[in-house]
């Protein structure tokens, strides 16, 4: 093999690893991206707490984020088999954060989803442990569940509908 194809090949392993490189950063920043914004998650429009608990649930998807994430490692972990980068420190710590935020993220999700389920419930069960109802008394409460339910399924087609476009891109 001649000295200018080496010298090529080096040139293009080179130019391999800068864009590989590249790709890491750029999925690192889709996946930071594609984290829920911290208003979604702090402020609410729900008149009771089993609406603000479906609002918060919708807020604390991270799919794109976990899409990201995983091309993010599938090029970090190719550079490094092949020994592309000079310094991947950076890099790796960023994985990592980005990962526990993920992680952090799903967590809350599913605690907020057992909340979902669970509130109803203690409340049916506080209301059957009081005192006799009157009948204006218990006109209120059917409203109440009524407005519930109607919060319930309108958070749950909206989760839907942001599921549709998610499938759609």
């Amino acid at each position: 093999m001649s000295q200018a194809t080496l010298g090529d090949d080096e040139e293009l392993f080179g130019e391999a690893a800068n864009e590989m490189r590249e790709d890491v950063e750029s999925s690192l920043e889709e996946g930071w991206t594609a984290l829920p914004d911290a208003d979604e998650i702090w402020e609410t429009d729900a008149d009771n707490v089993l609406g603000a608990l479906n609002g918060l649930n919708s807020a604390l998807e991270v799919g794109d984020a976990e899409d990201s994430l995983r091309d993010a490692k599938k090029w970090f972990t190719m550079g490094q088999r092949a020994d592309a980068f000079d310094d991947a420190d950076d890099l790796e710590e960023e994985i990592e954060s980005l990962e526990a935020a993920i992680t952090d993220i799903a967590e809350a999700s599913e605690q907020v989803g057992e909340l979902t389920s669970t509130i109803p419930a203690l409340r049916g069960t506080l209301q059957d442990a009081g005192p006799e109802e009157s009948a204006d008394d218990a006109d209120d409460a059917a409203d109440e569940d009524e407005e519930e339910e109607e919060a319930e399924e309108e958070a749950e087609a909206d989760d839907e509908d942001e599921a549709d476009e998610e499938d759609e891109e």
